[in-house]
């Protein structure tokens, strides 16, 4: 994409190397976070010089389905940076005084993490949804960070590093482009490693609680799995998610914030994977609310099944929503991340304007009818935390 007035770039590789492809847990993330930390000639500090020089910076993630590696720079110096650039992604040699210390960051931020309720819980009601084997639900253990090693990563780099998506925002000259097509013609773009990518998923509803006698407070999330973008119903579920927690007028909000006082923010949202996607709705109370807070929250979604939502809720509901839509889409790098969506979760080329078209076009009976179809509380997952 083309469409950028400024000197700036950002040049996104997309790897088919998530959570979904790992042989080992921990691997995929340990694999992306040590491709900086150095090259044949060239340490972290060292790269990481090279790039503040050039006004650069990388930003490198791993995800359940997919790994990143995204650079941003200004295109005039693109062809001094494009080349360091590159090796990250070719000749990462993971020394091992750097795994090291990532690894043990990692465990002390683990152990860090483990003590709030709203991380347990966040983890374990993905746990509950998908079982402890599916690699969405799957949890990382200190042990399993302790067991990995240089040799596992160089492995998994080799077999399963490969190059899916390549996502270009900014202009740049002639020359430059040809020089980033040969580079990218050295990256892995076939898997020489077979992975089991089909999982057993938990289908049967849990009711979990983690008492801890020193909290003052208690994390609830409760979710589900749910059907998809590609779904038809999937556009008026986005409606009808965002009545029930999707913003600061939601019905969640008004009756377990402003009505009740039980919390002070309280959301649902639909989170959405390569093969898979859930429903969840989180917030945090006072031990003593737990009860009255699921109970009305069971309550509120059991109402969008028996009752129509009135017009004007629709009305202001669904203005809302669109107008974030219309923003998600304002400038050329949010405009490529939907392209991106569209290509990595296989979406027709018109997802979006029919998402919107669809979304106005929702009425309240059919709300009425996809809550009573998608939304069923028994089928619901519930952790409780503190």
């Amino acid at each position: 994409m083309k469409e950028v007035n400024q000197d700036v770039i950002k040049l996104e590789l997309i790897f088919k190397s998530g959570k979904w492809f790992e042989p080992e847990p921990g691997i995929a993330h340990f694999t992306s976070l040590m491709l900086d930390k150095g090259v044949p000639g060239k340490t972290a500090y060292q790269i990481a010089t090279q790039f503040d020089l050039f006004g650069a910076s990388i930003d490198v993630s791993a995800g359940l389905d997919f790994s990143s590696v995204t650079l941003y720079a200004l295109a005039s110096n693109a062809l001094e940076i494009f080349p360091l650039f590159f090796q990250l992604v070719t000749q990462p040699i993971f020394p091992d005084h750097e795994l090291i210390n990532a690894k043990d960051i990692f465990i002390q931020n683990l152990k860090l993490n483990l003590k709030k309720n709203s991380f347990v819980a966040s983890r374990n009601i993905r746990k509950n949804i998908f079982g402890e084997t599916h690699p969405y639900g799957a949890i990382i253990e200190e042990t399993h960070i302790k067991s990995l090693s240089r040799e596992s990563l160089l492995a998994y780099f080799k077999n399963q590093f490969v190059l899916q998506e390549v996502y270009l925002t900014g202009s740049l000259p002639d020359a430059v482009l040809k020089l980033m097509a040969s580079q990218l013609e050295q990256l892995n773009s076939q898997s020489r490693q077979k992975i089991n990518a089909l999982h057993e998923k938990n289908n049967s509803p849990q009711l979990q609680h983690i008492d801890r006698t020193d909290s003052i407070q208690t994390s609830v999330r409760i979710g589900k799995r749910i059907i998809n973008r590609n779904h038809p119903d999937y556009p008026a579920l986005i409606l009808l998610n965002h009545i029930l927690g999707g913003y600061f007028g939601s019905r969640l909000m008004k009756n377990l914030r402003e009505e009740r006082g039980l919390t002070y923010g309280i959301n649902s949202t639909l989170t959405n994977f390569a093969n898979d996607s859930i429903f969840l709705i989180g917030t945090d109370i006072n031990k003593p609310d737990r009860t009255l807070a699921i109970d009305e929250i069971m309550h509120e979604i059991t109402l969008l099944s028996n009752q129509p939502v009135s017009p004007s809720e629709l009305i202001l509901a669904r203005n809302h929503l669109l107008g974030g839509l219309q923003l998600d889409a304002a400038n050329p790098f949010s405009i490529m991340d939907k392209i991106k969506s569209m290509r990595t979760y296989n979406l027709s080329s018109d997802y979006y304007s029919n998402l919107f078209q669809s979304i106005l076009k929702t009425d309240a009976d059919f709300l009425n009818q996809l809550a009573l179809k998608h939304l069923a509380t028994e089928e619901l997952h519930i952790v409780t935390v503190g």
